[in-house]
């Protein structure tokens, strides 16, 4: 098994190939892959170790402040982003908007939940100033557009997680002490994170269904799909930009 540095020095070279604009979308593409595959094995050898008795992993909470504006689809990157990290949000509301968020999870699946949400908000928020609906086709509220288009980014994100993390359990051979498979032990932490969640918070009620008017969801899952989604990169990144 890489070291946790070993990891995340693989997943910056496959970025830095990903970005390099010789190369065509596909091969990019290809490349953010490999980042997130390597990202996601690295969870399921923490999920192994603990399950094994090498380490020591709590079920424990951690609660991130989510800023205006766009803080309910701020909120829904994050949940997208801890979900396929086996990791439960509760959304704490004040009128219309998301003031923070609590993650529920084990401690080595929140910090990877935590590192990538303030890596890709950067992300989002930094190309967020920038986009604008297309007007000659017929007009909209820039905000409408905006988010649509931060929904359409949550939604790839989460298909990529998803698709990574559910391939690491699938393709990890060595098995735990008790003889468990990856795909076992993940299943069996899922569902100890879930019942858990639900003893503290099943009795609150689920936030009704958002309509979305806009337009932006296909650019913006288009840039889900390019996202970096390396956690080590935002220390090497300038503070987001403001949304305006």
């Amino acid at each position: 098994m890489p070291d946790h540095d070993t990891l995340l020095e693989r997943v910056r070279k496959l970025l830095a190939k990903a970005e390099d604009p010789a190369v065509t979308p596909a091969e990019a593409e290809l490349y953010n892959t490999k980042a997130a595959e390597l990202i996601a094995r690295h969870g399921i050898d923490n999920a192994m170790l603990a399950a094994s008795g090498q380490s020591g992993d709590d079920l424990t909470v951690l609660k991130l402040p989510i800023a205006n504006p766009y803080s309910r689809d701020k909120a829904s990157l994050l949940t997208s982003i801890a979900y396929p990290l086996r990791c439960r949000t509760l959304l704490h509301r004040v009128g219309q908007g998301v003031e923070e968020v609590t993650v529920f999870g084990f401690g080595t699946d929140l910090a990877r939940v935590e590192l990538l949400y303030t890596s890709l908000l950067l992300q989002a928020s930094t190309q967020l100033v920038r986009v604008r609906p297309d007007q000659r086709v017929f007009r909209e509220s820039l905000a409408a557009y905006r988010r649509t288009w931060l929904h359409g980014f949550a939604r790839a994100v989460h298909e990529r997680l998803s698709l990574a993390e559910e391939k690491a359990a699938r393709t990890y051979r060595p098995e735990t002490a008790s003889g468990k498979s990856a795909e076992l032990v993940v299943r069996d932490r899922t569902a100890v994170v879930q019942q858990a969640f639900d003893r503290e918070y099943g009795d609150l009620r689920s936030a009704a269904p958002r309509r979305l008017s806009g337009s932006g969801y296909r650019e913006g899952h288009r840039a889900g799909t390019r996202a970096n989604l390396d956690p080590a990169a935002i220390g090497r990144r300038r503070s987001a930009l403001p949304v305006r």
